[in-house]
């Protein structure tokens, strides 16, 4: 029985279709979500001709060391960021076979939080082979940890698919 919501397999199948129709691999790079969404592509039987890999990059240090995130970039913005979501797309497209990747960087909750940087801010970008990096930037509240991260999932998995037919 799967942690994950009907919806959200559903989802997951139909992109995991789609890429193995193009033929793209996909990697994952994944702070708040801890490994959910490599989780849940990998729940899809035949997702191992998709999914090439999963980066759980949940401290600065591991930002920095697997995805070569810069430090000062860290320091500057915060890991909760646009140039950090951007910088965790891009480095898992350069560490990985994948040809399309998504990252996804917040605060879940239920603690973290700032008046900047509030509970439930989320920020994601894709990256694909030889296009523009995609950025969104999410604020679900403070709805509760698990639904931050269900939420997060949906999106990654939208962009995605989005990042496929782009």
């Amino acid at each position: 029985m799967s942690i994950f919501p009907p919806d959200l397999e559903m989802a997951a199948r139909l992109l995991i279709g789609d890429a193995e129709a193009r033929g793209i691999k996909i990697a994952t790079a994944e702070s708040c979500t801890g490994g959910l969404v490599a989780g849940l592509l990998t729940e899809i039987a035949g997702s191992s001709a998709v999914v090439e890999r999963g980066f759980v990059v949940y401290s600065n240090r591991a930002k920095e060391e697997m995805l070569h995130v810069p430090g000062d970039l860290l320091a500057d913005f915060g890991a909760v960021s646009e140039p950090v979501a951007r910088a965790l797309a891009e480095g898992a497209l350069q560490e990985s076979r994948a040809n399309l990747t998504v990252a996804i960087t917040g605060i879940a909750g239920p603690g973290g939080g700032t008046g900047m940087k509030p509970v439930g801010l989320v920020h994601f970008a894709s990256a694909r082979e030889n296009r523009a990096i995609r950025h969104e930037e999410h604020h679900f509240g403070d709805i509760g940890r698990d639904n931050v991260r269900m939420e997060a999932i949906r999106v990654a998995l939208r962009m995605l698919h989005e990042g496929l037919v782009a």
